[in-house]
């Protein structure tokens, strides 16, 4: 599991160990370790802005850690199976577990735990908030994905505005385009191999692209219409599309194992990307030309004034 945080900080769980990695001074700290034999981490996740991490354990766990302190924030316990998904909208935090369920928290309140929400019958294995915060989409071992409604929250019994049902193996791989906060790509497991996009507005599929190959993440570019897929399979690649022809740019060779997973530095140039090879690599994909970086810089200095840490709402 990796994540990078809007500070620059690279969350990596190796087994039972949380390793920190910042990007700007290189230097990296052991977060914590699971103490119990047979126990380990299985999922991590960075608040949206500033230094919190969610961790999921197998333990059925998941924990808010302030990673400047090293303290751990507090444990919610509502799941009764290990945690493999996470994703955070502003101060709700959603987790999927491998008995199929995702649980909502907002992590400011004593009693955090919002609701359930039961669709999938097995693992979920994929879950992600869109860029606005209005849509959730889960996807999991029973081959579904799910896209769910923010007003979810407000309910008791909450159901899906679409079960998307044409993957033919475990969807993992989950992606919301930032420039069109709609379009959801998703990718499917060794079985089917396929990249679809849909549109979480009414449901229907956009695009259906045969990879070749197990799809274990997907990203979107947020400064070109490109997104990057990682795979498994004998080339163990990572591949970056043209949108919306899903014409092929290139291919990133160099892990010798299946790719785990990816994640983006804040910055928006450099891709992180795991493998069953145990190493890292870093690609320089998507770097932008000058007169876009400083446009873009502009605009996040004037958001960044308004913006407060959530960490101090956090019980």
């Amino acid at each position: 599991m990796i994540d990078w945080s809007s500070t620059n900080n690279l969350a990596v769980a190796l087994n039972r160990d949380l390793y920190i990695w910042n990007a700007i001074t290189k230097e990296i700290c052991t977060l914590f370790s699971v103490e119990e034999e047979g126990h380990y981490i299985s999922s991590v996740s960075w608040i949206q802005k500033g230094n919190v991490l969610a961790v999921g354990t197998s333990k059925n766990s998941v924990e808010l850690w302030d990673v400047n302190k090293k303290v751990c924030l507090r444990k919610m316990k509502s799941h009764k199976a290990r945690v493999g998904s996470l994703s955070w909208n502003t101060h709700v935090l959603s987790s999927g577990s491998r008995s199929g369920e995702v649980h909502n928290h907002d992590v400011r309140a004593a009693e955090h735990h919002l609701n359930t929400v039961k669709m999938h019958t097995q693992e979920v294995c994929g879950l992600k908030w869109n860029s606005d915060g209005r849509y959730l989409a889960s996807g999991a071992n029973d081959n579904l994905v799910c896209i769910w409604d923010a007003t979810m929250n407000s309910s008791n019994d909450p159901k899906p505005l679409f079960v998307l049902r044409e993957h033919n193996a475990a969807v993992k791989a989950i992606a919301w385009c930032p420039w069109q906060n709609n379009l959801l790509a998703t990718g499917g497991g060794s079985s089917d191999r396929f990249i679809k996009i849909w549109n979480a507005n009414n449901g229907n599929m956009l695009q259906s692209h045969n990879t070749q190959s197990q799809v274990s993440a997907i990203m979107w570019s947020k400064n070109y219409k490109e997104l990057i897929s990682s795979h498994g399979g004998e080339q163990n690649q990572l591949t970056i599309w043209k949108y919306p022809e899903m014409v092929k740019s290139t291919d990133l060779n160099g892990h010798t194992g299946r790719v785990l997973g990816m994640t983006m530095s804040p910055d928006e140039d450099t891709l992180a990307s795991i493998g069953a090879d145990e190493t890292i690599r870093f690609w320089k994909c998507f770097a932008m030309d000058e007169k876009l970086r400083k446009t873009k810089e502009s605009a996040n200095d004037k958001m960044s004034s308004s913006q407060t840490s959530l960490s101090r709402c956090i019980r």
